[in-house]
């Protein structure tokens, strides 16, 4: 754990939010921090030194997706992720676990905006029971029992710095009763994933394949604040997790998702790092990093920029480039914007990319969000070093 540190730079007069550091064998993290989706070892589009060079500090990949393709035992034999997808930076990589929940019951967008109520949305996800998750491939469709055990050790070979205990993530339609079920039993899955990653029960190498790595547990509960603070319990008292991560279903609003976060925020300490699953919406990372949240993760960025979608400033947060009043606009997408494509490119051209099907439309439009959301992370960052983050977010919007 000597090769990992966390530490507190400064805290917010009137709010949860704190800046800090999480350094890592492959670099510092300055936090809050968006975490980049490379789900298969690929940020959609772009390359990661591209992406290192747009101020990108982490990367998260996804356990599930690369056991399937191209196999943990590939990706260990280049040395790791890191070397596997040449990106000389800290990793993250989630459990698997959240494909319990998406495969069969749909993505955590589905959840906010309260689509998919019946999870009939897939037929990926087999069966859950004690020992772990069996999942159809979708790519020949074998059969695969993805266990806690399972997981940490593709976690090894996949080798990112911070890793993440198996679990299930419910989704927000099931009862109370089924909540704690599954609570209890990620809490069962956690400690198998700890005794897997400390060598307890069966023989593992002690290090990634890229080096030492972290674990992070996860908070669970729903939207039940007494199962909440059952979970928070059952995590902080785990001297095994450098970091912890608030998991789960966050119920079917925005409204009920940030309640229930805020509520799971305060009741941490700065003991651990908090990283937030699956959100990264600008509009919540402003509200949300108040709560005392240092990373996000979230596909958004890259999948708003491969359906014409460019971040902005404006109050909407994005503007659709494919949208026919940019056809002869030779304004960049934000005039002070200093990303390569803002500099280099107008509005016109990338809405004629875009409606020609031209790749590099996806690719001008990823930079751009990218480098926006890096920024914006850089900006939050200095706002809560010299405590005024509430008129920073004012400052921040052009509408």
């Amino acid at each position: 754990m000597s090769n990992f540190t966390w530490k507190l730079n400064n805290k917010s007069s009137v709010s949860r939010a704190r800046t800090g550091i999480i350094k890592t064998p492959h670099g510092d993290i300055k936090t809050p921090a968006f975490i980049f989706c490379g789900t298969k070892a690929a940020l959609k589009s772009f390359s990661t030194l591209d992406a290192k060079i747009n101020n990108t500090q982490v990367i998260l990949s996804n356990t599930y997706h690369l056991m399937l393709q191209p196999g943990s035992k590939t990706i260990a034999k280049h040395g790791g992720l890191h070397h596997f997808m040449n990106w000389r930076g800290p990793m993250l990589t989630d459990s698997g676990g959240y494909q319990v929940f998406s495969l069969g019951h749909g993505s955590v967008a589905d959840e906010i905006k309260g689509r998919n109520a019946k999870g009939n949305k897939s037929r990926s996800l087999l069966n859950i029971t004690e020992e772990g998750a069996l999942f159809k491939s979708y790519l020949d469709g074998s059969n695969h029992l993805l266990t806690p055990e399972k997981s940490i050790n593709i976690q090894r070979d996949i080798g990112a710095d911070l890793i993440l205990v198996f679990d299930e993530c419910t989704p927000f339609h099931v009862d109370k009763t089924y909540t704690s079920e599954s609570m209890h039993r990620s809490h069962r899955w956690a400690k198998r994933s700890v005794d897997s990653f400390e060598n307890k029960n069966i023989y593992l190498p002690k290090v990634g394949s890229s080096g030492p790595q972290s674990l992070y547990g996860i908070i669970q509960g729903g939207v039940f604040e007494d199962l909440r603070d059952e979970s928070i319990n059952f995590n902080i008292n785990n001297k095994s997790f450098f970091g912890l991560a608030i998991g789960g279903s966050l119920g079917s609003t925005k409204e009920e998702m940030h309640k229930i976060v805020k509520y799971t925020a305060s009741k941490l300490t700065d003991k651990h790092p908090i990283h937030l699953l699956g959100i990264g919406d600008p509009k919540d990372i402003w509200s949300l990093v108040k709560c005392g949240i240092d990373t996000f993760d979230c596909v958004s960025p890259t999948r708003l920029a491969r359906h014409g979608a460019a971040l902005t400033k404006k109050r909407k947060g994005k503007i659709n480039i494919r949208n026919s009043k940019y056809k002869e606009n030779t304004n960049p997408i934000d005039m002070r914007c200093p990303c390569s494509t803002c500099k280099n490119y107008s509005l016109s051209y990338l809405h004629h990319l875009l409606n020609s099907q031209e790749l590099l439309g996806l690719q001008l439009l990823t930079c751009h969000n990218i480098y926006f959301m890096n920024n914006l992370m850089e900006y939050i960052r200095n706002a809560i070093d010299l405590d005024n983050l509430d008129k920073a977010e004012k400052d921040w919007y052009e509408d």
